[in-house]
């Protein structure tokens, strides 16, 4: 049976800090929600398109031909791909596209976001501290409105429109990340995790970890309005993920490994990283949907691999880049 699914796509440009929203319902039988990076979104999209269901999507600006007219050039999406106007932020924009729908996959969130030296700064120079910590103030406001607002709010609208759908919506599988699990002050001693175990938003908010910060929150906070409600949720917790791309436009994700490999950050990050293929990201929220036993937090990665030996890796391939060195 072909089902109809709704699907909320977010992408966030780190660097103009315009954000786009495009909300994907796919039809025959049901809806689905998801919410998702531009990568993510437009693989499921092609999924669902190739095994016949119909998807309606929603956007911002569904005018803008630049942001979504890669969409028309899926196979099966002129017949069966219809794009809808929503907004992330305003509670009730989805009740239309989710109401009636069998099944949503609510899949993302901004994902990169600036970072400043300052917030440093303000913590190690005396001397400069209240400019700093006018800076730090800004940037703190700044990261509200385009990294945790999107993410935690975002999920919670989704899932209120889902609450008033009816009874016909049987399952909700939302995208969190490997991030809502591994920031603790104990991760050493208890590693290795798994889905039982929780990031500790005190220790995000101490070291700067916002899209952790709001990817846990965002969780916890799904968790207790679908137990308060009765709605049947699976969440799916992605690592780094990677794979080509769909869209013309890059995103937040590549941009950053670009920032790296091109020399423009002057060093990569000291830390291990776990990586997953977008085949298999959507393999598995594909899963999550359709196998009726799945429940619970379902993590997906692959490899792990320190950001040095990454760059390697890369520079093998593609040696014409000023890769960061230290």
């Amino acid at each position: 049976m072909r089902l109809l699914y709704s699907c909320c796509i977010t992408c966030f440009q780190p660097y103009n800090l315009n954000k786009t929203c495009y909300l994907i319902k796919i039809v025959s039988g049901g809806y689905a929600n998801l919410l998702l990076t531009k990568m993510e979104s437009s693989y499921l999209i092609k999924e669902l398109l190739e095994k016949g269901h119909t998807v309606r999507t929603t956007v911002r600006d569904p005018e803008n031909v630049e942001k979504v007219s890669y969409l028309w050039e899926l196979k099966g999406a002129k017949e069966r791909l219809k794009i809808m106007k929503a907004n992330l932020l305003l509670e009730g924009s989805f009740d239309q596209a989710i109401q009636g729908v069998d099944g949503v996959f609510h899949t993302a969130s901004p994902v990169l976001v600036p970072y400043d030296d300052n917030i440093k700064a303000c913590e190690t120079n005396k001397y400069e501290q209240q400019e700093c910590c006018n800076i730090l103030n800004f940037f703190l406001s700044l990261l509200q409105e385009t990294l945790v607002d999107p993410c935690i709010n975002g999920t919670l609208n989704v899932l209120r429109s889902c609450n008033k759908s009816g009874s016909r919506l049987k399952r909700v599988v939302l995208t969190s990340s490997c991030s809502a699990i591994r920031y603790r002050y104990d991760a050493e001693e208890i590693s290795p995790m798994n889905e039982s175990h929780w990031t500790d938003p005190d220790y995000c908010q101490r070291y700067n970890l916002w899209y952790a910060y709001a990817k846990t929150v965002a969780e916890q906070d799904a968790w207790k309005l679908v137990e308060e409600n009765g709605i049947d949720l699976v969440v799916v917790n992605p690592s780094f993920i990677v794979g080509p791309l769909l869209a013309a436009q890059p995103t937040s994700t590549l941009l950053m490994i670009l920032a790296i490999i091109d020399g423009a950050l002057g060093e990569f990050p000291n830390t291990r990283l776990g990586f997953v293929h977008i085949d298999d990201v959507v393999a598995a929220h594909m899963l999550a949907m359709e196998e009726k036993r799945a429940s619970g937090r379902l993590i997906c990665s692959n490899s792990v691999a320190h950001w040095s030996e990454i760059i390697e890796m890369l520079r093998t391939k593609y040696p014409n880049y000023s890769y960061a060195n230290k």
